[in-house]
C-alpha cells in the first residue's frame, strides 16, 4: 500500500501548496511513484500547481519528473458525497506515495484524509496568531488546551487505532521562519517544544520567507528544477531554499526515502 502523506492546517497562508508541491516533487525526482490529490476543490492551489508544470514541460519539450494528479468531482465534493476513498484507491496501485493537501478550512473530506495520514504535516507561520491553531492559551501564555485542530487530529489517530492502521507521524512545520523578533521566535520555539511532549508531535523546521516561490507558481516549478531548466548558477538564497528542502525531507523519515539530492 502506499504511504499517505497529508497536509492539513485549518488557517489559510500557512504555505501547504508550496510545501505539498516540494515535497511530492522532490519524492518523484529521487524516483519513487507520487500520487497528488487536491481537497481544496474551488481554490485548488496544489492542483493548479502541478497542472502549471504539465503545461510548462509539454511547451518547453522538457522531461521533469512529475507527481501524477488524481481527479476529485467538484460536485460530488459540494453535495457531501465521498469521492476520496475511491480517488486514493485509483492511486494506491501504482503509487508508493500519495500526498493529500487539505483545504484551510474544516470539511469533512479533510477529517476523513487525516485519517488516512501515515505522515501529517502541519505547516504554521511562526507567530502566536498560528500556534492558537493547536492550542488555546491564556494571556500570560499558559497552555489551557488543545484546540479544535488537535482535538480533529487526536481522533483521526483513535480512528486509525481502532481499524488496525498503525500510528499518525505528526510532524509542525515551522514556516517563515526569520532572522528578526529572535525573542518571538525563542518564545514560539519553546512552546511549541512543550505542546508537542503534551499532545504528541515533532517540529521541524520549514521554508523561510522567499520570493523565489511566488516566481516558481506560474510555471509549476520547485526549487529542485531550476538547473534543469537552464539556472546554472543558483543565488545563495535559492541554495538555502534547497538545503531547506534536503532538511525537511530528511525529517520527515519516510519509509525507503534517502534525501540525496
Amino acid at each position: 500500500m502506499a504511504h499517505i502523506i497529508v497536509v492539513g492546517n485549518e488557517k489559510g497562508g500557512s504555505g501547504k501548496s508550496t510545501t505539498s508541491m516540494h515535497v511530492a516533487t522532490a519524492l518523484a525526482r529521487m524516483g519513487h511513484r507520487v500520487g497528488a490529490l487536491d481537497l481544496d476543490v474551488r481554490q485548488r492551489s496544489f492542483g493548479r500547481y502541478l497542472e502549471n508544470r504539465a503545461a510548462f514541460v509539454k511547451r518547453e519539450g522538457l522531461d521533469l519528473p512529475t507527481p501524477l494528479l488524481g481527479e476529485l468531482p467538484r460536485d460530488a465534493v459540494e453535495a457531501g458525497e465521498d469521492p476520496l476513498s475511491a480517488a486514493v484507491g485509483r492511486l494506491d496501485a501504482d503509487c508508493d506515495f500519495i500526498l493529500i493537501d487539505c483545504p484551510g478550512s474544516h470539511t469533512r473530506l479533510s477529517q476523513m484524509a487525516h485519517a488516512l495520514a501515515d505522515t501529517l504535516i502541519t505547516p504554521m507561520n511562526d507567530s502566536f496568531i498560528d500556534f492558537d491553531l493547536l492550542a488555546r492559551m491564556s494571556p500570560e501564555g499558559k497552555v489551557l488546551g488543545p484546540s479544535i485542530y488537535a482535538e480533529m487530529v487526536w481522533n483521526a489517530r483513535q480512528l486509525r487505532g481502532q481499524a488496525g492502521a498503525g500510528p499518525i507521524d505528526w510532524i509542525v512545520l515551522r514556516n517563515r521562519l526569520g532572522t528578526q523578533e529572535m525573542h518571538n521566535k525563542r518564545k514560539v520555539g519553546t512552546a511549541l517544544a512543550s505542546l508537542s511532549k503534551r499532545i504528541g508531535f515533532r517540529v521541524a523546521a520549514g521554508f523561510a520567507e522567499r520570493v523565489i516561490f511566488r516566481e516558481l507558481f506560474p510555471r509549476g516549478l520547485t526549487l529542485l528544477d531550476l538547473r534543469d531548466i537552464g539556472t546554472s548558477q543558483l543565488s545563495m538564497s535559492n541554495i538555502a531554499a534547497r538545503q531547506e528542502l534536503r532538511d525537511l525531507i530528511t525529517e520527515l523519515r519516510l519509509p525507503g526515502v534517502n534525501a540525496a539530492f
